[in-house]
């Protein structure tokens, strides 16, 4: 997992993964995998709405639609699940979709701190927030919308607490550049002449020990 250091997001349109299946799907222009057990991919569900549960108008403009699945989990065990992405992503966006229900507090373990962004009642049983606490993402029916800030590969969490069922889907707000090859030529070239210039020292430094 690569992630830079924390940057500040500013309002932008979130690309939403549309699932293919349970381990693949994809934002334009790059393909989103995912390691892990979910039981099966729900397509033309949710509503994910009302839209402010998911998007706050603030850092997410939008939020997911039906048309882009949900991938089903059931969690009740120490399995990590991974999200990979084809390239590298700004300020990912996680929604998460009636985690738990009244009695179960269920939750996501992060291994990085998310940031929360909105939540709320969905269509389809009502509910409340999400609840970030450090790492974790937790609720009882609850909805909502987390984002990590800053440039990510992948990301990675545990589902410890069984319930059936709850989902996610996720996006980001863009896609990192990738350095273009002469400016990795010029990078390289510059740690070689600070490894000239060292080496010269020391051989200097060297002589007039001498």
């Amino acid at each position: 997992m690569l992630a830079s250091a924390a940057s500040a997001a500013s309002a932008a349109v979130v690309t939403w993964t549309t699932w293919d299946s349970t381990s693949s799907g994809t934002a334009a222009p790059i393909t989103v995998t995912y390691s892990g057990p979910a039981a099966e991919l729900v397509t033309n569900y949710p509503s994910y709405t009302p839209s402010a549960t998911f998007a706050d108008g603030g850092l997410v403009d939008n939020a997911p639609v039906a048309a882009n699945g949900i991938l089903k989990i059931f969690g009740g065990n120490t399995s990590t699940q991974t999200l990979t992405f084809s390239q590298a992503v700004v300020n990912p966006v996680f929604a998460i979709w009636s985690l738990g229900q009244p009695g179960i507090d269920a939750s996501f373990v992060f291994n990085q701190t998310p940031t929360f962004v909105s939540g709320g009642s969905n269509t389809e049983y009502g509910g409340v927030p999400i609840t970030v606490t450090g790492n974790t993402v937790s609720g009882m029916e609850a909805n909502g919308t987390v984002m990590f800030m800053g440039t990510f590969t992948s990301l990675s969490w545990t589902n410890p607490v069984f319930e059936n069922w709850y989902g996610f889907n996720v996006g980001f707000q863009s896609v990192a550049a990738v350095p273009e090859t002469s400016t990795w030529i010029m990078l390289i070239l510059g740690f070689c002449g600070l490894g000239f210039m060292a080496c010269r020292r020391q051989k200097n430094v060297k002589q007039l020990l001498a």
